[in-house]
């Protein structure tokens, strides 16, 4: 898999989201746009990896995580100011970081009000 497939993966899974957010299924709206998350993580992560190089192990491990704060923090935007409290982006940020792989266990109530902010 490359940067492109990620990125086009992302896409992919953000379209499904909305589909099933217009739908009322909250929940898997958030599970999806999760994943569209850590996939854009992932294809900003993957541009870091330069043709003919060996990569460093421990941060190739590091990568294989489903953790969006890790991620974002490996793909080189963990000190993004358009990120930072206060910022335009800082609420929405404070809800998807809270995403975990996880989530696709939890009831339809526990993500109503998070999945609106996909919109």
């Amino acid at each position: 898999m490359n940067r492109s497939d990620l990125q086009r993966i992302s896409e992919k899974r953000l379209k499904e989201a909305k589909i099933l957010l217009d739908a009322g299924e909250h929940v898997g709206a958030y599970y999806l746009a999760g994943y569209a998350v850590e996939c854009a993580l992932k294809a900003c992560i993957a541009k870091k990896f330069r043709e003919h190089e060996f990569p460093d192990k421990a941060f190739v491990n590091s990568v294989y995580s489903h953790d969006l704060h890790e991620l974002l923090n490996h793909a080189g935007l963990g000190n993004d100011p358009e990120i930072a409290p206060k910022s335009k982006l800082w609420d929405r940020w404070s809800i998807v970081k809270r995403w975990k792989e996880t989530t696709r266990y939890e009831e339809p109530q526990q993500k109503r009000q998070t999945s609106y902010t996909l919109q």
